[in-house]
């Protein structure tokens, strides 16, 4: 009796760490890619628009897509992220909590949108004035180019393309996202 509760503590003990360890996989940086130091959530806080991503199901098809962040007194962060879905004609809409995986220093955060279940979120590159951000995911086919004004110039679209090369993402298959409505 004895023998056999310890094994199944021993495969119960086993199951958690590997559940751990493909947690911390999916929520730390991509080798090489380092997130920005000094961070300022108080500078980083409100809405951000979606300049370009690259393609995933559950942001496909979708425009106009913008990301608000608002920190929560347990030092947490309110995500809603919201978009026009062309498929649907209509606006969707995901809430989501966000916590740093380190210092609040650093722009490494892991975000769920699905109860325990968390991805990285990591702010590999910053404007000085908080004007645009690439944020990248767990690994190089999660990426995004931030903004905070809807529309980008050609100068600043080249100088980011550039940007996201230099992380080790193909600029090519970026989706550049159209901004044509107003939000609800």
């Amino acid at each position: 009796m004895h023998t056999i509760l310890l094994r199944r503590l021993a495969t119960l003990w086993a199951l958690a760490s590997a559940l751990c360890l493909v947690g911390c996989a999916w929520t730390t940086p991509p080798e090489g890619i380092s997130a920005v130091t000094p961070f300022e959530l108080a500078r980083y806080q409100g809405r951000w628009h979606e300049a370009a991503r690259l393609d995933h199901t559950f942001e496909r098809g979708m425009t106009d897509v913008s990301a608000t962040y608002t920190p929560l007194p347990d030092g947490s962060v309110r995500v809603l992220n919201r978009g026009f879905d062309t498929a649907k004609g209509g606006w969707r809409e995901a809430e989501g909590r966000a916590v740093f995986i380190g210092a609040p220093t650093t722009g490494s955060l892991k975000v769920s949108f699905f109860g325990p279940f968390y991805g990285g979120y990591h702010v590999a590159a910053l404007d000085p004035d908080y004007r645009w951000s690439i944020v990248v995911g767990p690994d190089r086919s999660y990426a995004w180019i931030l903004t905070r004004d809807p529309r980008i110039s050609p100068a600043l679209k080249q100088d980011l393309t550039e940007r996201i090369k230099a992380l080790g993402i193909a600029p090519e298959a970026l989706i550049w996202v159209s901004h044509e409505r107003q939000e609800p």
